[in-house]
């Protein structure tokens, strides 16, 4: 909402890009939305976390000031924060998968163990934390971590031979990832 607030007129986003003048090279305004992909909430999370120093000061504005109550508290940020760090590592395997321009079926098993050891990786820590912070990223951590079970549990007995089997004849990896 406060995205919207700032780029309705020229004023009011030369006001916001006034504030960062002298903190950084090149000035950025919030945008509403990205083009969709999976990776788009990331990209949408990551550029407002860089703009978030800049909205409290464009507020300070006497003009602006009944915005306030659209403003992120610290302890958003902090969340916003913990999901881009989780959500990172996906846009890489996302990414690498869709942007190489040769076969990729002998990455898959590879990319899914990588994707559960991650899951795994985050679940352990949180699972010892009791705030409420952290007990809901844990939920979700594992929500996603059945989710991806369950895409990995439906490859076929057929399909699971054909990615066993290019993995198996990729030059690099053979074996090592079956251990």
């Amino acid at each position: 909402m406060l995205a919207a607030l700032i780029t309705l007129t020229p004023g009011r986003r030369n006001k916001f890009i006034d504030c960062q003048r002298a903190k950084v090279r090149i000035a950025v305004l919030p945008i509403l939305d990205v083009k969709t992909h999976c990776n788009s909430t990331l990209e949408l999370l990551e550029h407002v976390y860089r703009l978030r120093e800049f909205t409290p000061e464009w507020i300070q504005n006497p003009k602006y000031t009944h915005y306030k109550p659209l403003f992120t508290p610290q302890d958003e940020w902090t969340i916003v924060k913990d999901v881009m760090e989780e959500l990172g590592p996906f846009r890489y395997w996302t990414l690498s998968m869709s942007k190489r321009h040769t076969v990729t079926l002998h990455y898959v098993i590879t990319v899914y163990n990588d994707m559960f050891d991650h899951m795994d990786g985050m679940m352990r820590p949180l699972a010892q934390k009791k705030t409420p912070r952290k007990e809901d990223l844990f939920l979700a951590v594992k929500l996603a971590r059945q989710m991806l079970y369950k895409y990995y549990a439906e490859v076929t007995p057929t399909t699971g031979m054909h990615l066993m089997s290019a993995h198996i004849l990729h030059p690099f990896r053979k074996l090592r990832s079956f251990r």
